[in-house]
């Protein structure tokens, strides 16, 4: 474990002018004395870091010291491989590119290791799209996914979803394109318009134009978080209403796959404790009563609805057309 904390180091450094202790311990999850006495362990080996002593010091490497990828293991060289998605980097255009870099990285390896690549591919395989659907991959990604790459401005014309007052209408906005996310087949752009950080469909784009001019990337924007925060939120909002059911065991463990996951497990935690016949009473917020019809109608008789009374009619009539059909 020491070695790998060792090696993480001197990549931290190699790829920084100079870190303090404290970013170091952040980065590496130690103590700053550990830092420290890593830090003399690797110039003991021969590895030249130098520590600057003072408010404005740290540790650097001297002299343009470079390491070499040959201290990889093999678990660590196919994980290397297994990060790249070829289909999604084939839709933005870099295919040769990635191939090139996987060539250049297989070639620094060790003889033993070359296989790396083939040995990942032949064992992983992602595949992102949903079942049934056919991805379509949107025509101006890769013009969108070179201004992401490049920090350049975009001017675009946007066909607005959603929101009864505005599906449709094309708006144009000028963009600074932060990242793409691609979310079960359907890619999207997170991109500052103005002073906010939005997301927009790429399918959506109706015409695109990147600038002559770039912008100054916001360093402390995270994507990872900014788009699992801005899915939660668009996953709440969509949960408009409520209903109240009862549950049997089965029936719990089955909500979780006919709605918002989130949702049901919060119900759940909220429920009352099962009555004698082992059924809970709950509350669920869902999308409308046409989509929780949909959705609660798989639990079959594991499910009761209690309220509205207008949703428990219509299980009251499919339980009743049921039984005609199978009597």
């Amino acid at each position: 474990m020491r070695t790998a904390r060792l090696i993480k180091m001197v990549l931290l450094l190699q790829a920084r002018p100079a870190m303090t202790a404290a970013e170091l311990a952040a980065e590496l999850e130690v103590s700053e004395r550990t830092v420290t006495r890593d830090a003399q362990a690797l110039s003991d080996a021969g590895v030249p870091v130098y520590a600057e002593r003072g408010r404005a010091g740290g540790y650097r490497l001297v002299g343009g010291y470079r390491t070499r990828l040959t201290g990889l293991a093999r678990d660590e060289a196919e994980a290397l491989f297994l990060s790249g998605l070829p289909a999604a980097l084939r839709e933005m255009g870099l295919e040769d590119a990635a191939s090139a870099a996987r060539l250049k990285v297989s070639a620094a390896l060790m003889p033993s290791l070359r296989d790396a690549s083939s040995s990942a591919a032949r064992r992983f395989h992602l595949d992102a799209p949903s079942w049934y659907h056919e991805p379509e991959t949107p025509e101006l990604l890769p013009a969108i996914a070179d201004a992401v790459w490049d920090d350049r401005l975009l001017r675009v014309r946007y066909r607005r979803g959603g929101g009864r007052d505005h599906a449709g209408t094309e708006v144009a906005r000028e963009l600074a394109p932060y990242g793409l996310v691609l979310k079960a087949g359907i890619w999207y752009l997170c991109a500052r318009a103005g002073e906010d950080f939005r997301v927009y469909r790429i399918d959506r784009f109706t015409a695109v134009e990147a600038a002559d001019e770039r912008f100054e990337r916001d360093e402390s924007f995270d994507l990872p978080g900014f788009w699992a925060e801005r899915a939660a939120g668009f996953a709440r909002s969509l949960l408009r209403t409520e209903v109240t059911v009862r549950v049997s065991e089965r029936g719990g463990r089955m909500l979780a796959y006919a709605g918002d996951r989130a949702a049901a497990a919060a119900a759940l935690a909220q429920a009352s404790e099962p009555g004698p016949d082992g059924w809970r009473t709950l509350t669920l917020p869902v999308e409308s009563l046409d989509v929780a019809y949909g959705q609660l109608l798989a639990l079959g008789p594991e499910l009761e609805v209690v309220a509205p009374e207008e949703l428990r009619a219509r299980f009251t009539e499919a339980a009743e057309r049921l039984r005609e059909l199978y009597r």
